[in-house]
C-alpha cells in the first residue's frame, strides 16, 4: 500500500495545470485611448480559468506561441505560460 499523503490535493494545491483552450477579446478603451486586450485560459479542461490582460504586441506574439505549441502549461501562481516539452538532452 501506498503512504497516506502528509496533506490532502486539492484544485489549490496545483500550480501547473495544461492550457486546454483559450480566447483573446479585446475591448474598446474610452474616446481616443487605446483599448485593451484579454487572453482567457482555459486549463485542465475546465478545471479552472485564468485571464491576462495584454498589450497589442504581447497579443500578437503569444497567438503566434499558442498557434505553434502543441502543449502549453500555465503556472498558475507564477503566472508563466511555458509552450512545449523537450525532454532533457534534445534539441
Amino acid at each position: 500500500m501506498s503512504p497516506a499523503p502528509k496533506q490532502a490535493m486539492t484544485d489549490d494545491s496545483i500550480k501547473v495545470r495544461q492550457v486546454s483552450h483559450y480566447q483573446f477579446s479585446w475591448v474598446a478603451g474610452d474616446t481616443g485611448k487605446p483599448g485593451t486586450w484579454t487572453l482567457q485560459l482555459v486549463l485542465d479542461q475546465g478545471a479552472t480559468e485564468e485571464v491576462l490582460t495584454l498589450d497589442g504586441q504581447d497579443a500578437e506574439n503569444l497567438q503566434g506561441l499558442l498557434s505553434a505549441a502543441a502543449t502549453v502549461f500555465y503556472d498558475v501562481p507564477r503566472r508563466t505560460l511555458m509552450f512545449g516539452t523537450t525532454a532533457a538532452g534534445q534539441r
